[in-house]
């Protein structure tokens, strides 16, 4: 695989297409992920698993997509940032959905149609969409690519309504860090928000973009497909199946996620309370600038830290 795609089989777990697996559904398989606590963000339990036809051999894992999404990947003596240049590719962080596949997953609240929310947006889909770059390694985007899959959302996991024209491994590819180059091997210092949506608008612009102007335009968000559940007339929802639908393709999921309402000022890591591990980050970032400077002056000092601290604990 030439440099300019820079895109080796794990990076393009579905478009190597595997031997036929044997079909095995697992009903009801509760699989809490273990950083899993009440009104997690994220989906806290595999409802039920379809692997499909031919999805990636040992990427079978369903509690792979349970959780935040991953901001490292990679082994340990060569890791690697997630960026849209590096998505997530390791067993324990995606679930591949062979042809008829699918995955169902749950959150252990309803997940609500909130109006007030960024752009309207309810519920982020993480597949392992990225970028290619063809002049390597500068970092700026070619070509998308990205592997589908139907998204079905249901507030009883019984009657499914099947959100129209989004797929869920698709764009906005994730960013783990707002600091990370495009092909870093260690973290940032400053998470991005996992919680908080990208413009939905900038999925169709990616082209021609470089890292750093895929950055500002994230403005702290972490990526992820958008979806506002308005557009099918649902107040709430607790489920989520993605399906591969029978398509040649394989769908790669790392995690769903609820939107953060916006005004939730100071939760820097996106866990949906402003606390200890928030006030690490905004002091970890002190005079630096980023999604820490809550007061917008430009760099994070003791304005922000009074922000942080009047909304602790809520």
């Amino acid at each position: 695989m030439p440099d300019s795609i820079r895109a080796p089989f794990p990076r393009r777990l579905g478009t190597m297409i595997a031997p036929a697996v044997a079909a095995a559904t697992i009903p009801l398989l509760i699989a809490t992920g273990p950083d899993a606590v009440a009104d997690s963000p994220f989906a806290v339990e595999v409802v039920a698993f379809e692997p499909g036809v031919g999805g990636v051999p040992g990427y079978d894992q369903p509690a792979a997509a349970l959780g935040e999404p991953a901001r490292m990947t990679g082994w340990d003596w060569d890791p690697e940032t997630v960026t849209p240049f590096q998505p997530a590719w390791l067993p324990s962080q995606v679930v591949s959905l062979g042809v008829g596949g699918s995955v169902t997953l749950a959150f252990d609240h309803e997940v609500t149609d909130d109006p007030a929310n960024p752009y309207g947006i309810d519920l982020l889909v993480f597949g392992n969409a990225f970028c290619t770059d063809p002049s390597f390694p500068a970092g700026v985007c070619g070509s998308f690519l990205a592997e589908g899959g139907r998204i079905d959302v249901s507030t009883d996991g019984r009657a499914w309504t099947t959100i129209p024209a989004l797929s869920a491994d698709a764009a906005c590819p994730t960013m783990g860090f707002v600091d990370a180059g495009p092909y870093d091997s260690s973290p940032g210092t400053e998470p991005t928000d996992f919680t908080r949506p990208v413009d939905p608008a900038l999925g169709s612009t990616l082209a021609g973009l470089s890292h750093g102007e895929i950055v500002i335009a994230y403005d702290g968000a972490g990526g992820g497909v958008g979806i506002d559940l308005a557009t099918v007339g649902l107040a709430a929802i607790r489920f989520v199946r993605i399906v591969n639908d029978g398509s040649e393709s394989t769908p790669e999921i790392d995690a769903v996620a609820d939107v953060a309402p916006a005004g939730l000022l100071g939760d820097l890591d996106g866990d949906g309370v402003v606390g200890g591990a928030d006030l690490g980050l905004l002091l970890a970032a002190w005079g630096d600038s980023g999604p820490a400077d809550l007061d917008g002056d430009g760099v994070v000092g003791g304005g922000d830290l009074g922000l942080l601290l009047a909304g602790y604990g809520g």
